[in-house]
């Protein structure tokens, strides 16, 4: 199912749910109810409430928006430090200077092809992956420098796959969900809370109370899905993507 039908469902739910109820509760106040009787203890608390719940909605998409940012950035430095690699080797013979480029291009090829999918699906890397930046490890790690250029250039190889392979660790920690279970019940038990209640301010079937009291619902719903969306950083709709590798290695993923 795609995940914009989930949103639209959960939107329309929570909307009609809420509706529903407040249809529901007015058909059973009397008809010499006065709803401007409110006690004024009830609109404070709601509006503390709700005040207090909108907050921890802000800091959970913030949270949640960080942690998708900062999955996209390991991607980045990851594939930036690839594309070192391949570049600084011109420096080394021919023929390491071909394994170097043909093993990183290898791994790319099989990150975005394959990898990414494993990583979506199952929130973790793959071994082959590992094995395959080992590969490229050992090229630049076990070559012998023979001129002063190519000992110029041995360190700094070194460090570029030293900081790819410290990316690769740090897309490994973000695949998954990143919102603790707690922090989810929290939200949901503060939605429900919050918007239950609106029903304390004797809501009337009149268009403009309902039409109010549908939006807030819908918006409580929306908000819910956009914090679940940003939590896997890598698997959902919204999240980070392959460019950085499909740009800088255009001739081996298509981009």
């Amino acid at each position: 199912m795609s995940e914009w039908l989930v949103l639209t469902l959960a939107m329309a739910s929570a909307c009609a749910v809420v509706l529903t109820i407040a249809v529901l509760n007015n058909r059973r106040v009397g008809e010499d109810d006065d709803p401007s009787q409110t006690p004024d203890v009830i609109e404070y608390m709601t509006m503390m409430i709700g005040v207090v719940y909108a907050i921890v909605l802000g800091l959970a998409i913030a949270g949640v928006w960080e942690g998708r940012s900062a999955a996209q950035e390991s991607v980045r430095l990851e594939a930036q430090a690839l594309h070192e690699v391949s570049a600084r080797s011109a420096v080394y013979p021919a023929e390491v200077r071909d394994r170097v480029r043909g093993d990183v291009d290898a791994y790319v090829a099989y990150v975005v092809d394959t990898e990414w999918r494993a990583m979506t699906t199952h929130g973790g890397l793959t071994d082959e992956g590992a094995r395959l930046l080992d590969k490229v490890r050992a090229d630049v790690t076990e070559y012998e420098p023979r001129t002063e250029l190519e000992g110029q250039a041995y360190q700094p190889l070194v460090d570029q796959v030293a900081a790819a392979d410290d990316a690769r660790g740090a897309r490994a920690q973000n695949a998954g969900a990143t919102m603790p279970g707690v922090v989810w019940f929290g939200l949901i038990i503060g939605a429900l809370v919050t918007v239950g209640l609106i029903f304390t301010l004797q809501i009337r079937r009149t268009f403009r109370e309902l039409l109010l009291a549908g939006l807030f619902s819908v918006l409580i719903a929306f908000l819910l899905f956009l914090i679940w969306d940003f939590d896997a950083p890598f698997g959902r709709a919204i999240s980070a993507t392959t460019a950085p590798f499909t740009d800088l290695f255009p001739h081996v993923t298509g981009g």
